[in-house]
């Protein structure tokens, strides 16, 4: 019995150690409160954490930031009803050069947090085909223009300075 129990353990904390150490937290914001810009209206404020632990050079489980941000804090967003992700922001624990180091029985962790928004339809443009640029009425003719020669202090005709 004492070798099953053991083995039991053993694979419980295994599977605690392969799943990793994940957590997102959200917080409900309130829209009157937040800027985050126009024709969005802020839902919440999220952050997602992720940390593996490293047994010389190899990760148990691996953390990068597709996780935390893709699989995590946009799939979060979404569950909530937001349309899209405000003012990300995110981190991740550096792996390359001195930092390599780490990966011999350290951790290595990553965070993405941002603002969950939905998208405020405006009101339609009635003018949208019209484009950008004002319409001239033809039936008003623009006021004349007058020509560089004219103006005061140009002696030499059709030349400017």
């Amino acid at each position: 019995m004492p070798v099953q129990k053991s083995i039991l353990s053993l694979g419980i904390l295994l599977s605690l150690v392969v799943a990793g150490c994940s957590h997102v937290s959200t917080v409900r914001l309130q829209p009157d409160a937040i800027a985050v810009g126009p024709g969005l209206r802020p839902i919440a404020g999220i952050q997602a954490n992720a940390t593996s632990l490293y047994a010389l050079f190899i990760p148990i489980p691996g953390v990068d930031l597709d996780k935390v941000i893709n699989r995590m804090l946009i799939v979060t967003a979404k569950t909530i009803g937001a349309d899209k992700i405000a003012n990300l922001q995110f981190d991740i624990d550096p792996d390359g050069g001195i930092w390599a180091l780490r990966k011999l029985a350290f951790y290595r962790s990553a965070r993405a947090s941002g603002i969950a928004v939905q998208v405020i339809g405006s009101a339609p443009d009635p003018r949208a085909d019209e484009g950008p640029e004002p319409q001239v009425d033809p039936a008003v003719s623009p006021a004349p223009t007058t020509p560089a020669s004219a103006t005061p202090g140009n002696t030499t005709p059709g030349t400017s300075f």
